[in-house]
C-alpha cells in the first residue's frame, strides 16, 4: 500500500472573474517549488465560471495542480437550473469535488442524504470527493462537535 500524500486545496469560493483566476493560478504556480510538488498534491477550486480558464492554464502551462470543483449536483442531467453535474465536471478534467461544505449545508440546507448522493455521483464519475464535515460554534460550545462530525462522516460515506 502506498503512503498517503497530503493534499493542499484552495477553495476560491465566489471570488475572481476568469481573468483574475488565470492570474492567480499562474502566480501560485510561480510560488510552488519542485520540492513542494514532490511532497504533496495541490488542487485549486475556482468558481464554475472560471473552471475552463483554469483548466486550460493548468494544461497548457503544465502547472502541477489538480483542477477541483466547489460543488456539484447529484444527478447526471435533468431540469436542475443552475446546477452542474459530476459528468460535466469530469469532462472538464476535474479531479476533486467538494461535497458537504458548511456553507452549502447551512445556507442552502443540504442534508447528509444529499451530500451522500453527491459523494456517490462524484466517485461514479471517477473523481475524488472532498467530504466536508464540521460543527457550528454553538454546537462546539455545547460539546456536540464530535458527535456531529461522526454523524456527518458516517452519513456522507454510507454505502460507499
Amino acid at each position: 500500500m502506498s503512503e498517503r500524500r497530503p493534499l493542499i486545496s484552495g477553495n476560491w469560493k465566489m471570488n475572481l472573474n476568469h481573468f483574475e483566476a488565470l492570474k492567480l493560478v499562474q502566480q501560485l504556480s510561480y510560488n510552488v517549488t519542485k520540492e513542494d510538488v514532490e511532497l504533496l498534491d495541490i488542487s485549486v477550486h475556482p468558481p464554475f465560471t472560471d473552471l475552463r480558464t483554469v483548466q486550460t492554464a493548468i494544461e497548457s502551462d503544465r502547472i502541477p495542480f489538480a483542477l477541483g470543483a466547489q460543488h456539484c449536483y447529484s444527478e447526471a442531467s435533468g431540469a436542475f437550473t443552475g446546477e452542474v453535474s459530476p459528468t460535466m465536471l469530469a469532462k472538464l478534467g476535474v479531479s476533486y469535488v467538494i461535497a458537504g461544505h458548511s456553507e452549502r449545508r447551512e445556507i442552502f440546507g443540504e442534508t447528509d442524504e444529499l451530500v451522500n448522493a453527491k459523494v456517490k455521483a462524484i466517485l461514479a464519475n471517477e473523481m475524488t470527493p472532498i467530504l466536508c464535515c464540521g460543527e457550528t460554534l454553538a454546537e462546539r460550545e455545547a460539546g456536540e462537535a464530535e458527535a456531529k462530525v461522526e454523524r456527518q462522516v458516517a452519513a456522507g460515506l454510507a454505502k460507499v
